[in-house]
């Protein structure tokens, strides 16, 4: 008799992964408190902690600068195993510049393939009620075709390769209980209906956006959390403006805070962010400083 993988006590999930979104901000106040060699010391090691290819790393991370006062930076990490990734986040605020990294927001979440991507058997029969032969070479066709793109989505969805476009927005969501719109009132038809119509809509943003859905029920405060990535920041504005016009979205969807950020290593962070010592900068800006003989004279206005 085979018993469900998830009966064994484990961290692990039988499918899909741990995922967090984590977002922080520097405290200048204590920035500037530190001495040469401790910003120095910290820097490397900030650098350190969120390579990618670090023993120890997460299967998957991203680090990025966030635009706005919500956070200076933030970072997607994904693994199999939870305390991989809250090692990782635990090394950052225990490390040199630990004392000047302030958590501004979280969302812990699983990967998951959705309940509305229609199975092979599904599928099948959608072929039939299109006049399909199940015994033709045209449904047999169309059929393995689907299985493969099939497992080829599911794939990317459990265990992602996070992508390289550089503008990436998150948001958290739910799903409205108000008595005017009750999604988890609706049978499956029709949430199936819906969300194909949302998914519809996505798919004209194909070769310029791609999105990872997880779900956060039972482990946080948002039941799922929407990641985009983007070619370029315009389409992330374009693809959320016609998705609210979807009745999933316009009728259903309660959101969360838009984190909006740019794709960059960990040395890049620290530079835009202006944390520890980069001469160069330093340079320019002295060059740029009028010299107090070249300070003009505020002059009262004429008349």
């Amino acid at each position: 008799m085979n018993s469900d993988p998830r009966d064994e006590i484990s961290l692990v999930p039988a499918t899909g992964w741990h995922c967090a979104h984590l977002y922080y901000h520097f405290d200048r106040a204590r920035l500037r408190s530190l001495g040469t060699t401790e910003l120095s010391d910290g820097c490397r090691d900030f650098i350190a902690v969120l390579d990618p290819q670090a023993a120890g790393a997460p299967a998957r991370l991203q680090t990025m600068i966030v635009s706005g006062q919500k956070a200076d930076f933030g970072l997607i990490a994904l693994d199999p195993d939870p305390l991989v990734i809250d090692a990782m986040h635990q090394r950052l605020l225990s490390g040199p510049l630990g004392s000047a990294l302030v958590p501004s927001w979280s969302f812990i979440s699983l990967t998951e393939v959705s309940e509305y991507v229609p199975t092979a058997e599904q599928y099948g029969r959608l072929l039939q009620e299109k006049g399909l032969d199940p015994a033709g070479t045209e449904y047999q066709t169309q059929l393995r075709q689907y299985e493969r793109r099939l497992e080829i989505m599911r794939r990317q969805r459990l265990r992602p390769d996070l992508p390289a476009w550089p503008a990436v927005c998150f948001y958290p969501m739910n799903k409205r209980r108000d008595p005017e719109a009750n999604w988890f009132l609706l049978d499956y038809p029709e949430r199936q209906r819906l969300m194909h119509e949302h998914g519809e809509t996505g798919l004209k943003f194909a070769g310029k956006v791609t999105q990872l859905v997880t779900v956060g029920l039972g482990l946080d405060d948002w039941e799922w959390g929407v990641t985009l990535w983007a070619r370029n920041p315009e389409f992330l504005k374009d693809i959320v403006y016609r998705m609210r016009y979807d009745e999933a979205s316009a009728r259903y969807a309660q959101f969360g805070p838009f984190y909006v950020g740019y794709l960059a290593p960990a040395a890049e962070i620290l530079k835009h962010c202006r944390v520890g010592l980069f001469p160069e900068r330093e340079s320019v800006h002295a060059a740029e400083s009028p010299k107090p003989s070249d300070r003009r004279p505020v002059l009262p206005p004429a008349g």
